[in-house]
């Protein structure tokens, strides 16, 4: 069997940012479908990528998986990484695997050892976009727990994502922290995300008084180019820590299990390099005693499900993020998306990944082309804090 053609498709699923979608064809009939990882004015780049890339892909076997991500970056790449180019790897490898899952009869996570557990924990993320105030998230939360979620993520700091931030966005963080806690109950848990965004100063002084309203974890309270700073942060909070996100293949997850810089990481299959590399990354982290929740700001199918085949085979996986806002544009592309029940999805049974896309619905969904967003400009930056 080989590959006879690579293809994309650049979707706009009716929220926020385009999601791409990896078709993989050979000469025995079988297709597989992977997704790469998209952000908001930089899709064209992934897709330049596997526009670039795909030619390579003509003429090998699907069940090389491992050399492909070999030569990709060693030889396509020149050992030159680039998240784009890390979305583009990721989305093929995912395709691989459901082809070879497919010629095999097998689901994907039967051939990566298979499975450990029988259902993946989830968690509900997407549903606090656009709040502003502390009762808006509390409400919101609510509705979240009506809809059998037992554990939920958002950010609470407010807009712009800075270094150093004045008091009153930690005293505003803390109040809807404060308001989701009262409004939920002690029994679901809450996941704080803070996208990277803080110097130690704050970080430190926020997430300990965040620390009182028994968080799940604290995410990314400071870039993982700083394993250091976010070791530091990890000893003083008193919180579980999750880096991981915009990181990339086992080289670059290596730093921050030496530096004891998490106690989580939460490698996106859709970008760290595929099914293969985010379980070679768990791999790693077991080793450390360090927990794996794979992130997963993609859509609920084909990433999804891939992650969910890697997550069933993870000793030390605990739980994955489900984005409410996409669930309903799948159902238009896909008959057979995983959906979780109880805040569980149970594993799927089917050859390969398990899920099926409709490729001519795909065509009724074009990508968006984003105007150019109004960026800050030194004028609108404040004097100090």
């Amino acid at each position: 069997m080989k590959i006879t053609a690579v293809k994309s498709y650049t979707v706009h699923p009716g929220w926020r940012k385009n999601l791409i979608f990896v078709k993989v064809e050979t000469d025995a009939g079988i297709h597989g479908w992977g997704e790469a990882y998209s952000q908001y004015d930089r899709d064209t780049a992934v897709t330049a990528q596997l526009l670039a890339l795909g030619p390579y892909m003509v003429g090998r076997s699907p069940f090389d998986i491992k050399h492909f991500t070999q030569f990709a970056f060693d030889d396509y790449a020149a050992r030159r990484g680039s998240v784009e180019l890390f979305c583009a790897i990721s989305g093929i490898e995912q395709a691989m695997w459901d082809i070879v899952g497919k010629a095999c009869k097998q689901p994907v996570y039967n051939l990566l050892g298979g499975k450990v557990r029988e259902k993946i924990r989830v968690y509900a993320n997407g549903w606090s976009y656009g709040m502003k105030e502390p009762d808006d998230y509390a409400r919101a939360a609510e509705k979240v727990v009506k809809m059998g979620f037992t554990a939920m993520k958002f950010d609470p700091l407010p807009a712009p994502w800075r270094t150093w931030i004045p008091k009153e966005h930690e005293r505003r963080a803390v109040r809807v922290v404060k308001a989701v806690r009262e409004a939920v109950g002690p029994d679901v848990d809450i996941l704080i995300e803070q996208h990277r965004r803080l110097a130690p100063m704050h970080a430190i002084r926020l997430d300990k008084q965040l620390a009182e309203f028994d968080l799940y974890w604290m995410e990314e309270s400071c870039q993982a180019e700083y394993p250091d700073e976010l070791a530091q942060i990890r000893r003083e909070i008193g919180v579980p820590m999750v880096i991981g996100e915009a990181t990339y293949t086992k080289t670059g997850f290596r730093p921050l299990l030496e530096k004891r810089s998490a106690d989580i990481l939460n490698a996106d299959v859709a970008c760290c390099g595929g099914i293969l590399e985010l379980k070679e990354i768990a791999a790693m982290a077991e080793s450390f005693l360090v927990a794996m929740s794979p992130h997963n700001y993609n859509s609920t199918l084909v990433a999804l499900a891939s992650t969910v085949h890697a997550s069933a085979t993870m000793p030390n996986f605990i739980i994955t993020e489900y984005f409410l806002p996409f669930v309903d544009f799948v159902d238009k592309i896909s008959p057979n998306q995983l959906k979780p029940k109880n805040g569980y999805i149970e594993l799927p049974t089917a050859p390969g990944l398990g899920v099926d896309v409709d490729e001519e619905a795909l065509k009724q969904h074009p990508g968006k082309v984003y105007p150019a967003r109004n960026l800050r400009h030194p004028k609108d930056e404040p004097g100090g804090i």
